[in-house]
């Protein structure tokens, strides 16, 4: 129980082991769905008598996972949440290299987004419109850690996901042929005149101070989100969300698909 208490708190342990821990039957269920190693699962013996919790037991334990039943209040003192699920589960997380990385469609990279709650969204959003992978970058949050897991609802297993110098990753899609874009707040053109069609590359920066000036270098243009009110700017998973629904829709007109109309068409 003591390493299952440090592979939630300690960013190192989950990367030297290759192990995270899922907390609740959706995560669970998700990562049984995409075929997750797991090392185990700790349910408390109480919770059985659920019949979600019963159920996620039982795909586990058909799926040849170990499963340990646990004593009251053992979850609540390994769990990271502050109302914890009495079901848990370590597993070895997907470890994506950049290279592996297909160059097309639309990749999101996110650089020094330090909120899980962020990070998380952005994971989701990607998964829900079709966006090739998910790269951190920088200083970012790490995306197995409980809070980001959580916030991705289970989708960082349905999308590659990778962690890598924002260097490394903007030279292996430049090198692909993708297009490169920085997200700016203002001053740059609209993200609804760039034509996702081509392999392209969208960089969202730190919640507070956004992408630094070096960082906005390294890509091959600027984009902004046109704002009309006083906003002084939008929430990273917002703008992450928005432009990857903008680049669905284009990708489905191009197919000559009748995509759904966008927010400012209303």
């Amino acid at each position: 129980m003591r390493r299952l208490r440090r592979l939630i708190q300690k960013r190192s342990l989950r990367w030297s082991e290759g192990v995270c821990v899922l907390e609740g039957p959706d995560l669970i269920n998700a990562a049984l769905e995409a075929d997750v190693e797991f090392e185990a699962l700790y349910v408390t013996v109480s919770a059985t008598g659920s019949a979600s919790i019963a159920e996620t037991v039982q795909r586990a334990d058909d799926s040849g996972v170990r499963v340990f039943s646990l004593g009251e209040g053992v979850l609540e003192k390994i769990a990271d949440a502050q109302s914890p699920q009495p079901i848990l589960a370590s597993v070895r997380f997907p470890v994506v290299q950049i290279a592996d990385i297909a160059v097309e469609g639309l990749t999101v990279i996110l650089h020094d987004v330090r909120d899980p709650g962020n990070a998380g969204t952005i994971i989701r959003s990607a998964d829900a419109a079709g966006a090739t992978a998910v790269v951190i970058t920088g200083q970012s949050v790490d995306p197995f850690n409980p809070k980001t897991l959580r916030a991705t609802a289970g989708s960082i297993f349905h999308l590659p996901v990778a962690v890598a110098p924002l260097s490394d990753a903007l030279d292996h899609f430049a090198n692909g042929g993708a297009q490169t874009f920085a997200t700016v707040v203002r001053g740059a053109k609209s993200h609804r005149d760039v034509d996702f069609s081509k392999p392209t590359v969208v960089v969202i920066g730190n919640e507070a101070s956004g992408l630094d000036d070096v960082s906005i270098a390294m890509c091959d243009s600027s984009i902004t989100i046109p704002m009309a009110g006083r906003s002084e700017s939008l929430n990273a998973a917002i703008a992450a969300s928005l432009i990857m629904f903008e680049a669905l829709y284009q990708r489905e007109d191009a197919l000559g698909s009748s995509p759904p109309r966008s927010l400012e068409e209303l």
